[in-house]
């Protein structure tokens, strides 16, 4: 059975997600798909080319390589390293969206894309849906954490359905929030001019997708609530082609002197990658988990999400031995952020996240002085290799 369960914790925490079995170190604790998901509009826009599906990564690791690093006369080692298989890639043959294999293109059409497909209007600037994206991108600049188009396969998704009910209980278990706070998240997706461009949008969102089953969500306060449920539950989606081979190259059997020359190699082009293309080494979008959803943060988390396979299947991975009976937390925070001080970590969680923390660290801090030090702000910009390599975008 299932190694971890949602359980209601209470009303000020919500839900909480706990290990039904003892887990140990290293254990994946489960593998999950997302309800829904979609790929960052700025990221497509600038080719990092991903399934328009699942997010796998369509590029192979040396063009990845190339186009990151803006030169195309790059060669890598070891190509039957990468895991990338063009011949199997599909195109929607009415909108040209490309999918990494026929199961994709067919479970996109089935859930949602009969809605979205924008045919032969896939570049004419006046059709609702290009608009509604248009209209987004010019609010929401890179670095990206949500995306208007996770919103429209929402609707789309509940518009295609047969039963619809069984979709809108699958929306309803995200954990929602009071009108304040609704407020709070639009505020700190789309700043200052926030009402101006909600209604906006509201209205691009109602003239592209309005349905009649649904029109609470086109209402003010239910587009408000559905915004806020993306902005307070989406995950950050990372693939890369590039990171897959690194990782298949990390394990081969190699003699000593080809290992060090390969390392030497893969240090130096991510070194050359951040010159030219700095942290966005990623195909990035978010999605809604239901479980990983219900995880909540720790400062020193048991558990952690990634993507190893280079697609929307989010991995929870456990960090130490978690008992049956305890609550599995992940972090919120980046490396650098977690070693901040309790003050500088809640004013981040608060401002992004809307609570403040209690886990053990917070608590056992909690006489410390609040401020933030000196040697914290200077230490803001930079960040290690080790983070550089850890690919996964934290939302």
């Amino acid at each position: 059975g299932a190694a971890a369960e949602a359980r209601f914790i209470s009303s000020a925490k919500g839900k909480g997600l706990f290990a039904t079995k003892n887990i140990r170190k290293g254990e994946t604790v489960f593998v999950e798909r997302p309800v829904v998901s979609s790929q960052f509009l700025w990221n497509a826009l600038y080719n990092y080319r991903a399934c328009d599906h699942c997010l796998r990564a369509l590029e192979t690791a040396e063009e990845n390589a190339q186009r990151l690093l803006g030169r195309s006369s790059l060669v890598l080692p070891h190509p039957e390293q990468c895991s990338i298989r063009k011949d199997l890639h599909q195109q929607c043959p009415c909108c040209q969206v490309t999918y990494c294999s026929a199961e994709c293109r067919q479970a996109a059409l089935e859930q949602y894309h009969q809605v979205l497909c924008l045919g032969p209007s896939r570049d004419d600037p006046t059709h609702p849906l290009n608009k509604l994206q248009e209209a987004w991108r010019n609010m929401h600049y890179p670095p990206e954490t949500s995306s208007i188009m996770l919103m429209a396969r929402m609707v789309a998704t509940i518009k295609q359905a047969k039963d619809k009910e069984w979709w809108i209980k699958a929306f309803s278990q995200f954990c929602s929030k009071t009108a304040n706070e609704e407020e709070e998240i639009v505020h700190k997706l789309l700043g200052d001019k926030f009402k101006g461009q909600l209604e906006l949008l509201r209205l691009l969102f109602t003239e592209a997708l309005y349905d009649e089953y649904l029109s609470r969500w086109f209402t003010p306060e239910g587009f408000r609530s559905l915004f806020a449920l993306v902005g307070t539950n989406g995950q950050g989606i990372g693939t890369s082609s590039l990171s897959q081979w690194v990782h298949a190259c990390d394990a081969l059997d190699l003699p000593m002197l080809q290992r060090e020359e390969l390392d030497a190699f893969i240090d130096q082009l991510y070194k050359d990658i951040e010159k030219e293309s700095g942290e966005f080494l990623n195909c990035e979008g978010s999605g809604l988990y239901v479980l990983q959803s219900c995880c909540n943060h720790s400062c020193i988390p048991n558990a952690e999400t990634s993507f190893p396979e280079n697609n929307f299947l989010l991995h929870l991975t456990a960090l130490e031995d978690i008992e049956a009976g305890e609550e599995i937390c992940i972090s919120y925070l980046d490396c650098c952020q977690r070693e901040r001080s309790r003050h500088s970590r809640n004013k981040i969680l608060r401002e992004n996240y809307l609570f403040t923390c209690s886990c053990p660290k917070c608590l056992a801090q909690a006489d410390d002085a609040d401020v933030t030090s000196d040697e914290e702000e200077e230490g803001e910009g930079e960040t290690d290799d080790a983070e550089l390599e850890d690919e996964m975008t934290d939302v």
